[in-house]
């Protein structure tokens, strides 16, 4: 199966009609990204989506591969331990599925994932000219064009500050392996490359050995053995964040 790379923005994009929504996080797995367009719980979870305006599946989705780093930063209130985030300056390459969605369909899927309510469309104008666009200062608002796939912009989400403003923190064992199988139902990467990668991550290096996330993703759960917390050096979770600290009750993922 073959992982798609963006070609760079050469210029101010016009509007399109539809989008690749590019998901480095939960929204990998087609089950929980249906809660965000249909409505309704994604299993395992106990927050109910109000789902979009428009609530067909995906025309597609395919396995991407984006310039910038994954880390794990900020205590998630959904999955505990550090939140998956998109740093597009940093050294690297972060995995992706993208999904070919609407434009309402990606406006309504960026207000839930703050908690808002769906319903108006994003503006894409500045995002598609200079490849960034902060909406607000919540985790999941600065919109990310890294380019585009066959014509069609991607777009993705993030939050408005960069991998070095915050300290890394290491993801709860529930949600490094949903990230694992999401990457694993991609299609194109191995278990072993899988384990090798997520382990890598800012926030997760040093806390998981990519043996122990094999573990998540084979089934051999590690749950019960490991609790998400600082990362090695770090300054835990509640003071240590710099100009990010307050903002943890509004993320989504």
């Amino acid at each position: 199966m073959t992982v798609h790379v963006a070609d760079p923005l050469t210029g101010e994009l016009p509007a399109p009609g539809r989008v690749w929504y590019a998901s480095y996080g939960s929204n990998m797995h087609m089950d929980r990204l249906t809660a965000y367009l249909a409505g309704g719980t994604p299993p395992g979870a106990t927050r109910t989506y109000p789902g979009c305006r428009d609530h067909r599946a995906p025309e597609r989705s395919i396995a991407v591969e984006l310039e910038g780093s994954l880390y794990f930063a900020t205590e998630s209130l959904v999955w505990t331990g550090g939140r998956g985030l998109y740093d597009p300056a940093a050294p690297g390459r972060t995995r992706a599925r993208a999904h070919l969605v609407t434009v309402s369909q990606l406006s309504d899927i960026a207000a839930q994932e703050m908690y808002g309510q769906p319903g108006a469309d994003v503006d894409l104008t500045r995002v598609l000219r200079e490849g960034r666009d902060e909406l607000g200062a919540g985790r999941y608002e600065t919109l990310i064009c890294p380019g585009t796939i066959e014509g069609i912009p991607v777009l993705t989400f993030t939050a408005p500050w960069t991998l070095r403003d915050v300290e890394p923190l290491m993801p709860s064992a529930a949600y490094l392996g949903y990230l694992a199988g999401g990457l694993l139902e991609a299609g194109p990467w191995e278990e072993p490359d899988i384990a090798d990668y997520l382990s890598s991550r800012p926030g997760a290096a040093g806390n998981w050995a990519p043996e122990e996330v094999l573990e998540l993703l084979t089934g051999s759960s590690l749950m019960g053995r490991r609790s998400p917390g600082r990362c090695q050096g770090g300054s835990g979770s509640a003071g240590g964040r710099g100009p990010v600290g307050g903002l943890d009750s509004v993320a989504g993922d």
